[in-house]
C-alpha cells in the first residue's frame, strides 16, 4: 500500500524492527489491484458486473429474475391446433418444454433497471419522476409516458413495440409504484395504427397498420 508508514502509532514509529517487518510484508503483499478490482466490478454501478450488479439490486430492492407470463407461441401448422401454433412472422420454431419461466436480465439492462429503482426510490410518486424513469428505461425507443385516467388510475403509454420482459420489468420490478390507492396499465400503441384520417399522420388505412391491441 502507498504511504503505510503514516498508519503506524507514533510509539512504533522509531522500531526497526515493527517497520522492517511491515515494510516486508507491504512488499509481498499489495491489495491495490484487488482493491481497483472491487471497485471497478462491485463499487462503480458504471462498470459493475454481475455479482456486483446482484449486490446493487438487493441494496435498491429489485431483482435480475423475472417471470414472464403466458407461453410461447410456436410456428406450425394447422393441425396443432390454434392455441399452440402461429403462422410465419408470428411465432417462433418449437425449442422443446419451457423447464421454468424466468427470465434472466442481461447485466446492461439489470443496470438501467436498477438505476431506474434508485430514482424512484428518492422520487416523488408524480407524473414528472415516472416520465423521467420511462425515458431512462427505454432510451432512443420512442415516446413513453404516463396518462392520468383520473378516478385514482393511470396508464403507461409506450408509443413502441414491447417485448414480454420489458412488461415484466414494468409490472413486477417495482421501479413503477403508484401512490397508494392508485392502480395502473400498461397500453403499448406501436405506430401506424389503422386509422381515419382525422388522427392524422400517426395512422394509416387499410393494410398498412393494425389496430389498438389493448391494455396489459
Amino acid at each position: 500500500m502507498e504511504n503505510y508508514l503514516e498508519t503506524v502509532l507514533s510509539q512504533y514509529g522509531n522500531s526497526p524492527t515493527l517497520l522492517s517487518l511491515i515494510d516486508s510484508f507491504n512488499s509481498s503483499i499489495d491489495p491495490s489491484g484487488n482493491i481497483d478490482l472491487f471497485y471497478q466490478y462491485v463499487w462503480d454501478i458504471t462498470t459493475a458486473q454481475g455479482f456486483g450488479l446482484d449486490v446493487w439490486g438487493r441494496i435498491v430492492g429489485v431483482s435480475r429474475i423475472l417471470e414472464i407470463p403466458g407461453g410461447v407461441i410456436d410456428l406450425g401448422f394447422e393441425e396443432a391446433g390454434t392455441a399452440s401454433a402461429a403462422q410465419f412472422g408470428q411465432g417462433v420454431f418449437y425449442n422443446g418444454t419451457q423447464a421454468t419461466s424466468n427470465f434472466t436480465l442481461s447485466d446492461d439492462a439489470f443496470r438501467t433497471l436498477i438505476l431506474a429503482k434508485a430514482l424512484a426510490n428518492i422520487s416523488q410518486s408524480n407524473i414528472h419522476a415516472y416520465n423521467t424513469i420511462l425515458m431512462s428505461l427505454f432510451q432512443g425507443r420512442g415516446n413513453a409516458f404516463v396518462l392520468d385516467l383520473g378516478n385514482m388510475a393511470m396508464s403507461l403509454v409506450f408509443l413502441f413495440p414491447l417485448a414480454d420482459y420489458e412488461i415484466a420489468i414494468i409490472k413486477q420490478s417495482g421501479a413503477f409504484t403508484p401512490p397508494t390507492g392508485v392502480g395502473f396499465n400498461v397500453m403499448v400503441v406501436p405506430t401506424p395504427t389503422f386509422g381515419f384520417a382525422e388522427a392524422g399522420s400517426a395512422s394509416n388505412g387499410f393494410n398498412q397498420g393494425t389496430f389498438f391491441a389493448g391494455y396489459s
